[in-house]
């Protein structure tokens, strides 16, 4: 219980701090897609230590499938989030991830006639009535003119595909273990972030000056990674995301933090509010 308690807060905490180097090194220059790849590519060669414990040829078949899904996911997601923040402030797209549970409840809804209850539709309700506060801190308030601004449109797409991929990845878990999720996450990512920086034809060179942000942004993305999977090893997945909605509060202070962004009052209040919300509409 300490261990997955511990592993816990290892996500909530990294997982905003890697969103803080991934938005510095995109505006310090290095492109968004490139930030994916060089994430990815280094856990993979780091992973490669692990090649002596893992017995591939006894890993079943079914595994590979789920991970070669949740590898695609994971590699559009995250594209789609550092390119997200590349063009927004942290402390308005963290609050965002909330929306999560949303479409979850609207993806059951039409794929799996899934009937919210009286609960979830008040869960669903706080988080609308959170991202008031949230919304009302820029130009366009609480409208549907701010969901046509693109930081947003690919924070909601992120959201979307890192859902689908803990998903994925929850089964490789249960079929093989934490550490074949967490190598084959890597892995595939890294095939399906290439593929991505090949199809845009972008340069995959990193900025020399941004080396040691890299490597850290690699140690706190492969802590995220590995407690993400612990975490869904010993917890629900519902139960584990709402719980992750924990980290929206730190986006936004580290956005104040970090890149002076305004109005952060109003934002934590929002945010609360969103996570309230979020608890209510996946635990209930």
């Amino acid at each position: 219980m300490l261990a997955t308690i511990t592993a816990l807060f290892l996500r909530i905490f990294s997982n905003p701090f890697s969103n803080v180097l991934q938005k510095h090194l995109t505006l310090t220059g290095c492109r968004p897609l490139s930030v994916n790849f060089f994430t990815y590519s280094g856990l993979s060669i780091f992973c490669l230590f692990f090649l002596g414990v893992i017995n591939l040829a006894g890993i079943p078949l079914m595994t590979y499938k789920y991970a070669l899904l949740g590898g695609f996911c994971g590699a559009v997601g995250n594209a789609f989030l550092v390119k997200a923040l590349e063009k927004g402030d942290l402390s308005l797209l963290g609050p965002i991830n909330s929306y999560k549970s949303v479409a979850a409840m609207f993806f059951g809804i039409f794929f799996l006639k899934e009937i919210p209850t009286l609960a979830g539709i008040y869960g669903m309700a706080l988080i609308i009535y959170g991202s008031y506060f949230v919304f009302e801190t820029q130009s366009e308030g609480f409208s549907w003119a701010i969901f046509k601004r693109r930081e947003i449109q690919y924070r909601i797409l992120a959201l979307i595909f890192t859902a689908i991929e803990a998903v994925f990845m929850k089964h490789v878990i249960l079929l093989s273990g934490i550490l074949v999720s967490f190598v084959f996450s890597c892995w595939f990512g890294a095939v399906f972030s290439f593929l991505l920086v090949f199809l845009k034809r972008q340069e995959i060179l990193p900025c020399k000056s941004n080396i040691k942000e890299f490597l850290l942004l690699l140690l706190t993305t492969g802590i995220m990674q590995w407690s993400t999977n612990y975490v869904f090893k010993h917890m629900n997945v519902s139960y584990a995301l709402a719980l992750f909605q924990l980290s929206t509060i730190l986006s936004v202070v580290f956005g104040w933090k970090f890149f002076a962004e305004k109005n952060i009052k109003k934002k934590l209040l929002g945010s609360v509010i969103m996570i309230a919300g979020a608890v209510v509409l996946i635990l209930l």
